[in-house]
């Protein structure tokens, strides 16, 4: 994922904590706000300590990111999304991290119409 389409300032975070639509599932917590006239949509991802080790969070937010290179193309291009991992994404590989996202955004319906 290229870092144009990552979200890092702690002020964009706070926008959309506070703007967003939240949703979850056992493993992530899913907020998103839609930003008419965005080319791409952006990620910001979200690891806490309680998780594990510095290693273990940085393998979990590889994880995210590589499933987002994945389902590029299927998600809906006016989105900001911040995902926030809990604790049993400490125990999962990228396969199961992959269908917990999926499963989510399926949920709230942020893929494109040919996905659905």
């Amino acid at each position: 994922m290229k870092k144009a389409y990552r979200i890092k300032n702690n002020k964009e975070f706070q926008a959309i904590f506070n703007a967003g639509k939240s949703f979850a599932n056992r493993e992530l917590v899913i907020y998103y706000v839609k930003k008419p006239n965005q080319n791409h949509f952006r990620v910001g991802l979200s690891v806490g300590k309680k998780i594990g080790n510095a290693v273990m969070r940085n393998q979990i937010k590889r994880y995210l990111r590589e499933s987002f290179i994945s389902l590029e193309d299927d998600i809906i291009s006016e989105l900001d999304l911040v995902i926030i991992a809990r604790n049993p994404t400490a125990h999962m590989n990228y396969h199961q991290i992959k269908r917990s996202l999926t499963h989510l955004l399926h949920k709230e319906r942020l893929f494109k119409a040919k996905r659905r």
